[in-house]
């Protein structure tokens, strides 16, 4: 997992957007797909893996969309990539059968920078992401959507 899948960094972008929008209520699949100029199709994919991963919560009805299924610091980026990983995981590279000199010199180093990467993103929580995004001045869609106008 040395660079991430688009599959994957849009997955955490829409959780993390979740997460940071929290407050408003279900975040539907459609304005996040509109925000990230993706299809609502191929998101709503993606949406529905990380509802069965439980990492997302799907409300039904005219005001539904997603919620976090659990609470911000208990969700780590390392969740979503395991729930959206391939059922081949190439990055394991189980069954590798190359040459002797691949195979013992070249497949541990690929190993263990995938292994490296795995326990940095066991460590990176959306709560954390959230309080980046604060710091950054990111505003929130609660406060882009306030009209004061009389």
């Amino acid at each position: 997992m040395m660079t991430p899948s688009k599959k994957l960094f849009y997955a955490v972008e829409a959780v993390l957007y979740i997460a940071y929008n929290g407050g408003l209520g279900p975040i539907s699949g459609r304005d996040i797909a509109l925000r990230q100029g993706l299809p609502a199709r191929y998101l709503e994919q993606l949406m529905q893996k990380l509802v069965r991963g439980g990492i997302l919560r799907g409300v039904r009805g005219p005001h539904g969309g997603y919620l976090l299924a659990r609470e911000r610091r208990r969700i780590t980026i390392a969740d979503v990539y395991d729930i959206l990983k391939e059922d081949k995981d190439d990055q394991d590279m189980q069954g590798y059968a190359g040459t002797k000199l691949g195979g013992t010199v070249v497949l541990p180093v690929w190993q263990t920078a995938h292994k490296q990467t795995m326990e940095y993103l066991k460590q990176v929580n959306l709560a954390e992401l959230c309080d980046q995004a604060i710091s950054k001045n990111i505003r929130k869609e609660s406060e882009e959507k306030m009209d004061f106008a009389i």
